[in-house]
């Protein structure tokens, strides 16, 4: 056993496959997006999820005034979005989406996006944990072919 550090933990957690979300919020006509693979369900009844976002990212304040957001489920096709959404000031001129019912902005042909309002936000370490109720389940897609974009080892598979 080593004595954890924050490097041997990063790495001990990059060992842990994840799925890849971006999280979008429309704030007064402010369209933003983040990629978050800290996303996870969290109840069936009533639907909840939550995901996590560092406490010193750019856009906090803007997710922390948000009431509702979309949760955009990527395809493996769909590295570039990903990409996108991981840099600071990311732009929306290459990425396809509509609002939702909302005006959250929904990424087309995901996996599957939500619609979610915010519950409650949780500060926990140097994150925030994001506690939300599903409202509308959306571009469910059919098709097993499509493959989910996958996170492990600091890498996409």
């Amino acid at each position: 056993m080593k004595k954890i550090n924050q490097k041997n933990f990063k790495k001990t957690l990059s060992k842990f496959s994840t799925g890849v979300t971006v999280i979008a919020i429309n704030n007064q006509n402010k369209i933003i997006g983040k990629t978050v693979n800290s996303f996870s369900s969290l109840s069936l009844s009533p639907p909840l999820v939550m995901f996590s976002l560092d406490k010193n990212s750019s856009s906090i304040n803007n997710f922390k005034r948000s009431k509702f957001i979309s949760i955009n489920f990527l395809s493996k096709k769909q590295i570039k979005i990903s990409l996108n959404f991981a840099k600071k000031n990311s732009k929306w001129n290459d990425t396809e989406f509509f609002y939702g019912q909302f005006k959250t902005p929904i990424i087309k042909d995901c996996l599957s996006n939500l619609e979610c309002t915010v519950e409650k936000l949780i500060p926990m370490g140097d994150h925030i944990i994001f506690i939300c109720k599903v409202i509308n389940v959306l571009n469910v897609l059919n098709n097993n072919k499509v493959k989910p974009l996958i996170y492990y080892n600091s890498q996409y598979l």
